[in-house]
């Protein structure tokens, strides 16, 4: 018999107090006990990326993280990924570069990027190599690419406290 682990974590800005198993990986917590759907879990190998959320800002594959050890973090899907009401500049470009085609992948992939956009990586290599992590069986990946382009621009458009909004970590 396992004994469960009291974990406190804040997803998306809300605090959550749980008692877990201590095997339980962070990709079924958020799905299962949290009911945050957004977050999909593709192939439990890390190998595809579809489970990829924030963790403390950081890009991490939530099948390779036990809940437990999110204890204390904070965690960011793609439900929480923008202000409440809008869209992330993200999910914008996406949108307007019609990057999307199945969706299954597109929530790792929009938080794997959200970790790219915090830096001065801009080339269209360094967003092909960002998003090699995340496989998306449906495209290209150029429509992606462009959306992420699109991104940078909005957001090299705003000022300091406007980008702030969108990167509060």
């Amino acid at each position: 018999m396992t004994m469960k682990r009291e974990i406190t974590v804040t997803v998306n800005g809300q605090e959550y107090h749980s008692e877990v198993e201590p095997r339980m990986l962070l990709v079924h917590y958020l799905r299962e006990m949290l009911d945050l759907t957004g977050t999909h879990i593709g192939c439990d190998t890390s190998q595809c990326g579809a489970c990829t959320v924030l963790l403390n800002g950081e890009s991490v594959k939530a099948c390779t993280v036990l809940a437990v050890q999110a204890d204390g973090y904070e965690v960011t899907t793609i439900e929480g990924l923008a202000p409440e009401g809008s869209l992330h500049p993200i999910q914008e470009g996406f949108w307007e570069k019609h990057a999307l085609q199945c969706g299954f992948c597109t929530p790792g992939q929009m938080c794997t990027i959200y970790d790219l956009l915090k830096s001065d990586r801009r080339s269209e290599e360094e967003i092909r190599e960002a998003l090699s992590g995340v496989l998306c069986p449906c495209t290209g990946y150029v429509h992606i690419v462009e959306a992420v382009k699109a991104a940078r621009a909005k957001l090299d458009a705003m000022s300091p406290q406007e980008r702030q909004k969108f990167f509060p970590l």
